[in-house]
């Protein structure tokens, strides 16, 4: 890889959909990251598609890292299986904490706390406050309206190219990782210096 990769943070829901396909390919994806012997940093719950990719994780001998506020009931969404759990006081600890410490960012389908996460670690990359891949795995067509969104915005003058740049798309858990591989930071450093205070 191009960069050094050790670790990936997840960004999904704590619901597992309309039907297995969305638990299957959460699955397929915690099980990848165990493959190629990647940290799996996620949100810690035993919910949804965050327990079916840390447990398929943890099912081949993968490292599983949990991150929680201390809001959320441990009898109720708190995993109690994974390798470590980290906790925080706070929603934007936790994003703060995963920013810190994974070396990429994938998104597979949520709704309100992975657009929360997602575009706060896109806002950051966009600022230059770090320089590492993000990529959202648009299985089944899940973002295809994000993603013309996300087109309206530049077409429509509010986003730069250089930062659009910044949301890579795969359509696989394959994919994801060819992404990783062959990731270079889009952005425009000129524009960096001359908007941001080092």
């Amino acid at each position: 890889m191009t960069f050094n990769l050790s670790s990936v943070a997840l960004f999904c829901g704590s619901c597992s959909g309309n039907g297995e396909k969305y638990v299957q390919l959460a699955a397929a994806f915690g099980a990848k990251c165990a493959e190629l012997n990647l940290t799996l940093y996620y949100g810690g719950a035993r919910l949804g598609l965050m327990q079916a990719a840390a447990e398929a994780a943890l099912a081949r001998s993968g490292k599983v890292i949990g991150v929680m506020p201390e809001l959320f009931a441990d009898d109720v969404v708190v995993a109690n299986n994974i390798t470590e759990m980290i906790k925080v006081k706070s929603m934007s600890e936790r994003k703060q904490t995963l920013e810190r410490l994974a070396d990429a960012f994938v998104a597979l389908p949520g709704s309100f706390g992975t657009m929360d996460e997602l575009f706060e670690i896109l806002t950051d990359a966009q600022l230059g406050l770090h320089s590492k891949p993000i990529v959202i795995l648009n299985a089944f067509g899940y973002y295809d309206h994000l993603i013309k969104q996300v087109d309206k915005f530049m077409e429509e003058g509010f986003l730069r190219p250089f930062h659009r740049g910044l949301l890579l798309v795969a359509t696989s858990v394959d994919e994801v990782f060819e992404k990783l591989e062959s990731y270079q930071n889009p952005n425009d450093q000129a524009w960096l210096d001359k908007h941001i205070v080092r």
